[in-house]
């Protein structure tokens, strides 16, 4: 599963398409407390009209995640130095599915993670040629 980019011709169709939406459903109330998941629960979303085995095996994958770290937690560690790092990333037309770029960043103060983001570009140019 790690590092698979997944597609909607992925595999045979899925059987049960009212299950898959449900535990998606319920994946994406999860990641308001679970930020960890955001960006896997998102590829998940994108096949819920029409999802096969492979994107169910993906969502079970989730599932199995959640499961083994459920005691896990995020700690602040106390810190004199109040120094802030930011860092970003962009990832230009690498959705295989509607080739779209995506960018993000991250805010530490100290060893803390304060913020983050991660947003999905809006809208496809087809070209980029000036006149």
């Amino acid at each position: 599963m790690v590092g698979q980019n997944l597609s909607k011709h992925d595999g045979d169709p899925f059987h049960d398409v009212t299950l898959y939406r449900n535990r998606v459903d319920a994946l994406q109330y999860l990641t308001l407390t679970r930020l960890d998941i955001s960006f896997v629960v998102n590829k998940a979303c994108q096949f819920m009209s029409n999802p096969s085995n492979t994107h169910w095996l993906v969502v079970k994958h989730i599932l199995r995640y959640l499961k083994g770290t459920a005691s896990y937690g995020l700690s602040m560690q106390p810190s004199s130095a109040l120094d802030i790092q930011a860092y970003t990333d962009a990832d230009w037309a690498s959705c295989l599915y509607d080739r779209r770029s995506t960018s993000g960043y991250c805010i530490f103060i100290g060893p803390n993670l304060v913020s983050w983001s991660f947003t999905k570009q809006k809208i496809v140019s087809r070209s980029n040629a000036e006149i």
